[in-house]
């Protein structure tokens, strides 16, 4: 080998591991940056991926909000379920006579009294007494402007004090003399039993779209209603309440207790011709102030029908009529109801009766309501025999006053 090829050969080793030896610009730090960038994207590519699966899970759940929304599902919560329960139970009764169900129900703490007996009768459901309640209070009676109570005992005792206690003026040093004391008068009231029986088919009852618990408040209720209203009016109080026109009627000037005091017309069966309204304006200030704040009119259609008609010495009507829906209509500025059992306008009728209900009559009643299957006593018809305790008597004497279409 020459010399020349020796010290190429030799010149080109240095100048190859000179080039091997040599750093590379900037290779750590780009393969750092390389890195990062690379986990950037891939985190980017991560969260983009979780809001795409959170859009969907939300999307998801709207929509199974919707359905059951759609879909009306019922409430889920214990007392539901319960009150279907019962209900189904009770359905389950009527319509078969199987009380297996109704005696395996534990009902509510609320809903036992002592006064019913388990001798096979059974609480009407919570659904249908409500409904039975709510028609007793719309129906034209007195029961829904008067003092109503619920009792556990046979009676209702209200003690009223009839006198006022004496008082006298005296002197720094005279002597003090004995007053009067009051007087307290016992009221009692009894509950009787008020009853209803209807009955439909056992094929009628047999029918699975056919409402049996609907059907049976509403009969239950119309019975009960017109029941009540004719008794809080005229009972005699013999096996039912004693009406408010049952007592005594002894004209207002010389009224004692025990008995209602009336203001005369001064026409034999109607208005005085020239002055009619007269009678109304001397009914309503024939009732003491205490009670005045609180009046009620109570008549009956017919009656209305001709009181609206009177006017006062300047020509305007005495009668208006309520400005709002729902609202009564109002005579000399009291309300009116319009309780069918009222008698009409006839001679030495009492047919319109002005005062404080709620302190002048009282409604006492159990809170319980009892009905009993009876499927063989009318075949094939099925009776349901419901019954109710309530009593109901005047127990302010002072606080009603009476108008009465007589001379005097």
């Amino acid at each position: 080998m020459s010399k020349t090829e020796t010290n190429a050969r030799a010149g080109t080793g240095v100048s190859d591991m000179s080039a091997k030896s040599m750093p590379v610009m900037g290779g750590p730090a780009t393969e750092v940056k390389t890195a990062l960038a690379g986990f950037m994207s891939d985190l980017k590519d991560f969260q983009t991926e979780i809001k795409s699966k959170f859009q969907e899970q939300e999307e998801r759940l709207t929509m199974l909000d919707r359905k059951s929304h759609n879909f009306g599902r019922p409430a889920l919560s214990v007392a539901q379920e319960v009150d279907m329960s019962h209900k189904s139970a009770f359905g389950t009764y009527v319509r078969n006579g199987d009380d297996d169900a109704l005696r395996g129900l534990e009902l509510e703490g609320k809903a036992m009294s002592s006064a019913v007996n388990g001798d096979g009768g059974y609480l009407v459901d919570p659904q249908t007494a409500d409904t039975i309640k709510s028609v007793l209070k719309s129906t034209a009676s007195i029961r829904s402007i008067a003092n109503v109570v619920n009792v556990e005992a046979t009676s209702y005792d209200v003690l009223i004090d009839t006198t006022d206690v004496g008082t006298g003026w005296v002197s720094e040093t005279g002597s003090v003399s004995e007053t009067g004391t009051p007087t307290i008068d016992r009221i009692s009231i009894p509950l009787f039993e008020l009853s209803a029986l209807p009955k439909a088919s056992q094929r009628l009852l047999d029918d699975a779209a056919f409402d049996i618990e609907a059907w049976l408040a509403g009969r239950i209720a119309d019975k009960f209603a017109a029941s009540e209203a004719s008794a809080f009016i005229n009972g005699d109080g013999i096996d039912k309440p004693t009406g408010i026109l049952a007592h005594a009627q002894i004209a207002n000037d010389s009224w004692a207790w025990g008995s209602l005091g009336y203001v005369a017309t001064g026409t034999d069966g109607g208005f005085d011709g020239a002055n009619p309204a007269d009678a109304i304006v001397e009914l309503v200030y024939s009732l003491g102030a205490q009670y005045r704040a609180n009046g009620t009119f109570v008549m009956n259609s017919k009656t209305a029908g001709q009181v609206r008609k009177l006017k006062d010495a300047d020509g305007r009507f005495l009668w208006s009529d309520g400005l709002a829906a729902g609202e009564p209509a109002r005579l000399m500025g009291y309300p009116v109801l319009i309780a069918e059992d009222m008698p009409d306008i006839a001679s030495d009728a009492a047919a319109i009766a002005f005062g404080d209900f709620a302190a002048g009559y009282t409604v006492a009643e159990r809170p319980d309501l009892r009905i009993l299957r009876d499927p063989f006593s009318a075949k094939p018809h099925v009776l349901f025999y419901a019954t109710k305790r309530v009593g109901g008597d005047v127990s302010d004497f002072a606080a009603i006053k009476l108008l009465k279409f007589s001379v005097a």
